[in-house]
C-alpha cells in the first residue's frame, strides 16, 4: 500500500493514458470519419450520396462534385427529401468536418444507417488533390 501512495503520480499518468488511448471507442469510431480515398470508393463502389452541410455561401465556393447542400440547421427537414432511400450511403461533409460530425446524429436519428463523414472535410478533399466545384 506504501508503493501505491508514495507513486500515486504514475498511477494518475498511467490512468490518464489509458483513459485518452480508449476515448475513440468510446465515442462510437466516428471522431476521425473516412479518408479522402475511402470516401472516393464509397462515392464510386456504393453510389453514396455526398451532402455537403456548410452553409450556401460556403457550398459556393467549393464543394464536391455532384453534392447536395443542405445547411446543418436544415438538415432534419430537407435530409429526407434529397436521399428518399435510406439504404443509400449518404457522406456527409463540411469545411472541416466538425459540422459533419454533429450532422452524422441527426443524419442516423432519420434513419440513416449508413451516413458516414468525411473525416478533415472539404480541406482534407483537397490536401488530397480531388477536384472540387464552384457554384
Amino acid at each position: 500500500m506504501d508503493f501505491v501512495i508514495d507513486n500515486w503520480v504514475l498511477f494518475a499518468v498511467a490512468f490518464a493514458s489509458g483513459a485518452l488511448l480508449l476515448w475513440p471507442m468510446v465515442q462510437g469510431g466516428v471522431g476521425g470519419g473516412l479518408t479522402a480515398p475511402q470516401a472516393v470508393q464509397l462515392i464510386n463502389r456504393e453510389k453514396a450520396v455526398v451532402v455537403d452541410v456548410c452553409e450556401a455561401e460556403e457550398f459556393a465556393q467549393g464543394h464536391i462534385g455532384g453534392a447536395r447542400n443542405i445547411p446543418l440547421g436544415q438538415l432534419e427537414q430537407r435530409l429526407p427529401e434529397a436521399v428518399k432511400n435510406k439504404s443509400l450511403p449518404v457522406l456527409l461533409v463540411c469545411a472541416s468536418g466538425a459540422r459533419a460530425n454533429r450532422a452524422l446524429a441527426t443524419a442516423r436519428k432519420l434513419g440513416y444507417e449508413k451516413a458516414q463523414v468525411l473525416g478533415g472535410g472539404l480541406k482534407a478533399w483537397k490536401e488530397a488533390n480531388l477536384p472540387v466545384e464552384k457554384a
